[in-house]
């Protein structure tokens, strides 16, 4: 059921479940598109605190001689540790409200990430990587993985320039401003976040509005949905592999066309930039195909898309040129985000009880995602699809 008009208690159109139907980008209205802006920003910062090393590769590796055996582990730590953390957050996400979930979490991880310019080994190197938290909402967020590869070089340069620091330890400096940017995030959605339309989980749960569920059912019910699983193993085919790229290409591009840091952080940028509009072009993409063929409309679209960009991403690995290097990069990053917003078009629909931990066991495999918006039912889902339980 949808409302003609608007509801006086908010701001956007709402149907019968209180979920938006429309979509202001430009609006902070709250709850529904205040919530929208939270959760694009609070990932952004962690995308920027993820990868903030990735772009100063070169130089870390320098300072703390490191080997590629190490930089290949220490990129597996940062993508390994979320994989259970997500499972968790998932459930806490359904549990005590995303809110003091993903604010939590931010507040816990920042100190390694303050921490990180202290490192010293290889192997305070790897620790410190597998503890930065690496982002948990949707959407636009995700392009803080290409931002990043702009703005730490930046940073590193102003320092080692402007300030006059060495190098080694200009890029310890040039850390502390994303551990302040996820700091900053995490008050954000303390102060002006909310878990659903209707209000705050625990006062919903207090009132009789919302029942409470048990920790136990609330998990066992989404880890035993076979749907979920095969939709984590998608999406590790496509996060997972965009992680993996967001974490080595500025030092490929560096290294096999020797070039200077910021030209390689610059290139390595368009790759997660891209996001800003492959991604949200995924889900709009998924929608328009359900329209019109609905639950299968979105499944064989996810398997084209992400099928292209597994073809893309071999021959960005055989090209020899530079400016081949980048092209192919660019079609392979806009299929392979693309993929990922496929996903998450299917995500809503596999368990609404569960749909916390089903996020986190998708988002687990491809390295460390929840998507707040869709558990919470901030946007609307089209009618006519059936949940598939």
């Amino acid at each position: 059921m949808e409302y003609d008009s608007q509801s006086p208690k908010f701001a956007l159109r709402v149907d019968s479940d209180h979920k938006s139907t429309q979509f202001r980008i430009f609006s902070i209205d709250k709850p529904h598109m205040r919530a929208f802006h939270l959760a694009w920003f609070s990932y952004f910062s962690c995308f920027l605190t993820t990868f903030a090393a990735a772009p100063l590769l070169p130089i870390i590796r320098d300072n703390l001689n490191l080997t590629t055996t190490d930089i290949g582990k220490a990129g597996i730590a940062s993508v390994s540790g979320a994989v259970f953390a997500r499972i968790a957050m998932g459930t806490l996400s359904d549990l005590f409200g995303p809110r003091l979930a993903s604010a939590s979490l931010l507040l816990l991880t920042a100190p390694a990430v303050f921490l990180f310019s202290m490192a010293s080994s290889p192997f305070s190197f790897l620790f410190l990587r597998f503890c930065v938290a690496n982002g948990f909402a949707g959407g636009w967020g995700n392009f803080g993985g290409g931002a990043t590869q702009l703005i730490m070089p930046l940073v590193f340069g102003f320092i080692q320039h402007n300030v006059g620091a060495a190098k080694f330890t200009a890029w310890r400096i040039a850390f502390q401003i994303p551990a302040v940017f996820q700091m900053l995030s995490a008050i954000a959605i303390l102060l002006f976040g909310q878990d659903m339309p209707d209000g705050n989980i625990h006062r919903l749960e207090k009132s009789g509005d919302k029942p409470k569920d048990k920790f136990s059912n609330v998990f066992w019910h989404g880890v035993k949905n076979y749907r979920g699983w095969i939709l984590a193993l998608t999406y590790g085919y496509c996060f997972g592999v965009e992680l993996t790229v967001d974490n080595i290409i500025a030092e490929y591009f560096y290294d096999r066309f020797n070039l200077k840091l910021h030209t390689a952080g610059m290139i390595a940028a368009t790759f997660g930039l891209a996001n800003i509009v492959s991604r949200p072009t995924g889900g709009v993409l998924s929608d328009l195909m359900a329209r019109r063929f609905g639950m299968r409309g979105r499944l064989w679209t996810l398997w084209v898309v992400q099928t292209l960009g597994g073809v893309f991403c071999v021959i960005l690995g055989r090209v020899g040129s530079l400016k081949a290097s980048i092209g192919v990069m660019i079609l392979f990053s806009l299929c392979c985000q693309s993929a990922c917003g496929l996903t998450f078009g299917v995500v809503p629909f596999v368990s609404r009880r569960s749909l916390g931990v089903i996020s986190g066991m998708i988002g687990g495999r491809g390295g460390s995602r929840i998507e707040p918006l869709n558990g919470l039912g901030f946007l609307k889902q089209k009618k006519k699809h059936l949940e598939m339980q």
